[in-house]
């Protein structure tokens, strides 16, 4: 694409040259003519200086309108080039947009999960209490069932710590998850506006 455009300027500067060259040869006769002091000479080289400059006009009128059209053309080839590129980056959109509704769908999936999660933990650690509770009440009741309920306490206690620091993790999972969507809304929302 680079050789056509460097031969359209090589021709052109040669029209051009040509054009030159034909207003030199007339200024040449007349100049010759004049020196010369025939007038019927002077009137044939006056008209043939008049023709050569038509000429030369007509050279660069014709190279005009060629640039003319050649600019037109490039700026047809650039704006189509341009237009892909908009189509290109259209296309980029919404397959951005695209990912990232999957990747809220799933980031509000996985914070629904987490939130029923929470609520599982929070019903085992209310049940780890009350268990704790009873534990208690019957170990005050009953001394002589102290061992079986000791034991009875320790493994509720156990339970309610791993519910604790369950629902904790879950928690600090949850804080993260929201924070994260929270981050994405307000960078879709920025990218909206």
């Amino acid at each position: 694409m680079t050789s056509p455009v460097g031969s359209r300027r090589r021709q052109r500067s040669t029209r051009v040259v040509v054009a030159a060259v034909l207003l030199l040869l007339a200024t040449a006769a007349v100049v010759g003519t004049v020196v010369a002091g025939s007038w019927l000479a002077l009137v044939v080289a006056a008209a043939a200086s008049v023709a050569l400059g038509a000429a030369a006009t007509k050279i660069t009128h014709t190279e005009l309108l060629d640039t003319r059209r050649d600019a037109a053309r490039d700026r047809a080839e650039q704006a189509q080039a341009y237009r892909r590129l908009a189509d290109e980056r259209s296309e980029e959109n919404i397959e951005f947009v695209a990912e990232m509704q999957t990747r809220m769908a799933q980031r509000e999936a996985a914070v629904e999960r987490l939130e029923r999660r929470l609520a599982d933990a929070a019903a085992e650690l209310a049940d780890a209490r009350r268990d704790l509770t009873d534990a208690t009440q019957r170990a005050e009741v009953a001394e002589r069932e102290r061992t079986r309920l000791a034991e009875q306490f320790a493994d509720a206690e156990d339970r309610a710590t791993q519910a604790v620091v369950r629902v904790a993790e879950l928690e600090a999972e949850l804080d993260g998850l929201q924070a994260e969507l929270a981050a994405w809304k307000s960078h879709q929302a920025t990218r909206t506006a």
